[in-house]
């Protein structure tokens, strides 16, 4: 069985392809794995040392190149995207070029070499803030970010090359993920190499702001799951076990880093920024998901990671 994953050098495509790589994944042990990344600035070939894969060096918006790789594949996951909000506010080109026209690229080069199955990996993001209760699967789509707009622009894509060509085509969305590997641009790296290195760190507006949190490695069990047990053309929601504030998770970094409040600068809120995400992954939880990484747990192993690797974030920084 030969499996692509696209973005597979970045923090969640490459924690994927070592577990699949070391066999994590039961039925999957034989799996010959290609990784196809274009190395931006949060895509670190590092991620992937001492893993048996082949690596493209390549763009999903290069459509000659991927009518080269893609065929031969039984299945391709889609981790390839622009994904943070404060770059795409920015300068959202990149997010539209590579979550959109990348995905449509993608899909096509999927369909021509009739591939069996393709994952499609999304966010919570793309329905925009909910006061109250859980977004279910079937929610409308009302993203508020540049960011946001485009993943769900790549997630329509996909829906429709289901239903128009009959591609087989799942797609996953995900509340906040963390763990090693992180690109220290993301909240909690960012928290954490600040105040490992005794450095203040930025908290938007109030410190209100509500998002779900899963570890990294119940992301990809429960796209795994997906991958093997999901209906095609069907959305699945793959959550944590913990949502917090902003200012709840900064106190628990401050905790993990022995630091305290003096350590937290107040900024201007970002822009748009959604109050609060929630996911219902009751569906996926149906077919056997459950994270198995407690929250607490999972930020103190983090922490540990961040301070034994130094070596690692501190060239990214």
């Amino acid at each position: 069985m030969r499996i692509l994953v696209a973005g597979g050098a970045g923090f969640i495509g490459s924690h994927y392809v070592r577990t699949l790589a070391a066999g994590g994944y039961p039925g999957f042990e034989a799996a010959e794995v290609t990784v196809l990344d274009k190395l931006t600035y949060a895509g670190d070939r590092a991620n992937l040392t001492g893993v048996a894969c082949t690596f493209v060096h390549g763009d999903i918006c290069d459509a000659r190149l991927l009518a080269e790789v893609v065929p031969g594949h039984r299945i391709v996951l889609n981790f390839a995207a622009e994904t943070h909000v404060d770059r795409s506010i920015a300068d959202g080109g990149d997010f539209v070029r590579t979550n959109v026209a990348g995905t449509h690229t993608l899909m096509r080069a999927c369909l021509d070499a009739h591939v069996e199955r393709l994952v499609q990996v999304s966010t919570d993001e793309v329905y925009g803030s909910i006061e109250t209760g859980s977004w279910r699967e079937d929610a409308p789509l009302a993203p508020n970010s540049p960011y946001a707009a485009a993943k769900a622009g790549g997630d329509l894509i996909a829906r429709a090359y289901a239903r128009t060509h009959g591609l087989d085509v799942v797609i996953t969305r995900c509340c906040n993920n963390y763990g090693p590997h992180q690109f220290p641009e993301k909240v909690i790296p960012l928290f954490v190499t600040n105040l490992l290195d005794r450095e203040q760190v930025p908290l938007y507006g109030d410190g209100g702001n509500v998002r779900g949190w899963v570890h990294v490695d119940d992301h990809c069990r429960g796209i795994q799951l997906a991958l093997e047990k999901g209906r095609s053309g069907e959305i699945y929601h793959i959550g944590g076990d913990v949502e917090l504030t902003n200012v709840e998770l900064t106190k628990l970094l401050l905790d993990a880093c022995g630091a305290d409040w003096a350590s937290v600068r107040n900024v201007e809120d970002r822009k748009g920024h959604d109050r609060r995400y929630s996911l219902d992954d009751g569906l996926l939880r149906g077919m056997g998901y459950a994270p198995r990484t407690p929250f607490r747990d999972g930020l103190a192993a983090t922490v540990r990671w961040y301070a034994e690797n130094r070596t690692w974030w501190e060239a990214l920084k």
